[in-house]
C-alpha cells in the first residue's frame, strides 16, 4: 500500500513526531511505500538543522535524515510554513536577506500544492499531530 504521512507537530513539543517516524520506519519494514512526507505548521522545525536536542534527547531531525538517505524518501517542508517559523533554505535565506540558511539536508521547501500531489498519489494519509 502507498502512504504519504503529514505532520503537524515540532518535535520538542509532543510525541507525534516521534510516532511519525516510528510509523514511517514500521510501514517500510512491512514493505509499504510511502510517497511523501509533509511537514506542516510546528511540523516544520523537524527541518530545522541548528536544533540542538540535550544529549538525553532524541535528534529526529537526525533520524528523519537518516531514514531519508536509507529509502529516498520525499520530504517536504511547508514553504509558507517555515519562513513564518524561520527555517529556510539558502534561495530563500537570501530572497529575504536572512544570514543564514538552516533547512536540513535532506529536506526540501515546496507548497501545500505538494501535500494536494501526496494525497491524489496515496492510497492513505495519515497525520500526526494538530494545528492549535
Amino acid at each position: 500500500m502507498k502512504f504519504s504521512l503529514a505532520v503537524y507537530a515540532a518535535p520538542h513539543s509532543s510525541q507525534s513526531a516521534a510516532s511519525a517516524l516510528r510509523f514511517a520506519r514500521a510501514l517500510l519494514a512491512e514493505g509499504h511505500e510511502i510517497y511523501r512526507i509533509f511537514f506542516y505548521c510546528d511540523g516544520v522545525q523537524n527541518a530545522n538543522s541548528i536544533a540542538a536536542p540535550p544529549q538525553d534527547e532524541t535528534d529526529l531531525t537526525g533520524q528523519w535524515q537518516a531514514l531519508q538517505r536509507e529509502h529516498s524518501l520525499d520530504l517536504v517542508v511547508c514553504i509558507a510554513a517555515a519562513q513564518r517559523r524561520g527555517v529556510l533554505n539558502q534561495r530563500e535565506a537570501e530572497r529575504l536577506e536572512k544570514p543564514s540558511a538552516n533547512l536540513a539536508e535532506g529536506f526540501q521547501l515546496a507548497g501545500l500544492g505538494q501535500l494536494t500531489d501526496a494525497v491524489a498519489n496515496s492510497e492513505r494519509l495519515v497525520t500526526f499531530g494538530g494545528t492549535q
